[in-house]
């Protein structure tokens, strides 16, 4: 079955909006884990606009199911970081400093060299490591070539192209699927999930692994409940 990783990014912005404590990242947390998530996900950005360095380090001993660090290893400071944390998982994702969110995977072709030298680094330290990619067959194969663990799939362009023709908008996520389960790697997904496209991506994507979701859980949350949502995502992925 496929895990659920909440995404808690969001609360860190939220909280960040007025300074202090509220809402309580540390708790919302521990909360979304004894909901059902099976993994709590971060993504420190070097501004720290929302998840700070801190945070993350404050998460370490609270997390009890999977933790999951994003980020570019470009940045030193965010590779002292994840070898500090020793998290279960670290997503190496290339986003440029000061990006407002992740919008596209890594060319793992042109960036092999680096990528073999990052990967090796953090499995080196115990850390399984997966590598935002682009649902294309070359970025895959590409991937594999790094040593990497696991892909997480870039699923923008099939949230966008959902509700026009689900069809049709599945269709290269499921060839990069395949493909990964031939070269043995994991498959990860995130980026625009949420509770109307999940099922539909979910059932048919082979051996889907885990799905990273925070801005639409988070978002539906403030209708219909931290745990209610947390138990409706969980419900899209049990079938």
């Amino acid at each position: 079955m496929t895990k659920l990783s909440v995404n808690i990014n969001k609360i860190a912005t939220l909280r960040n909006a007025r300074g202090g404590n509220t809402p309580d990242l540390l708790k919302m947390a521990v909360d979304a884990e004894s909901f059902g998530a099976q993994g709590i996900t971060v993504h420190p950005r070097p501004d720290e606009r929302h998840i700070t360095y801190q945070d993350v380090l404050d998460l370490k001993p609270l997390v009890k199911t999977e933790f999951n660090i994003e980020g570019n290893p470009l940045e030193e400071k965010f590779v002292r970081l994840v070898l500090d944390v020793k998290p279960t998982q670290v997503t190496l994702v290339p986003d440029a400093t000061g990006q407002l969110t992740s919008n596209h995977g890594w060319d793992t072709i042109a960036h092999k060299d680096y990528l073999i030298e990052m990967v090796k680094l953090f499995q080196n330290n115990g850390i399984r490591t997966s590598i935002f990619v682009d649902a294309n067959i070359d970025m895959i194969v590409g991937a594999k070539e790094t040593g990497t663990d696991r892909i997480e799939l870039y699923t923008e362009s099939y949230a966008h192209h959902y509700i026009d023709n689900k069809q049709e908008a599945i269709k290269p996520f499921i060839s990069a699927a395949i493909k990964a389960n031939e070269l043995g790697l994991g498959i990860n997904a995130g980026h625009d999930l949420n509770l109307e496209n999940l099922r539909f991506f979910a059932q048919n994507i082979p051996n889907l692994l885990e799905v990273s979701i925070g801005h639409a859980l988070v978002s539906d949350a403030l209708y219909f409940g931290w745990e209610n949502t947390i138990r409706m995502y969980r419900a899209k992925l049990e079938y």
